[in-house]
């Protein structure tokens, strides 16, 4: 036999979905960094390879 209880209406409404959820850091992941130092990279190589070839 199981008791079913009603569940209790929260006071706020916005109270539940804030429990929910997760703060995350507003730092930037080591990964987007190494991805950001490498679009870098590629680019100023591209503009240094673009440089030689103008000049004769």
């Amino acid at each position: 036999m199981t008791f079913r209880l009603p569940t209790l209406k929260p006071r706020n409404p916005l109270v539940a979905a804030s429990l929910q959820r997760r703060a995350g850091s507003h730092r930037r992941s080591t990964t987007a960094g190494r991805q950001s130092a490498q679009r870098a990279l590629h680019s100023e190589l591209r503009q240094l390879d673009l440089r030689q070839h103008r000049s004769p």
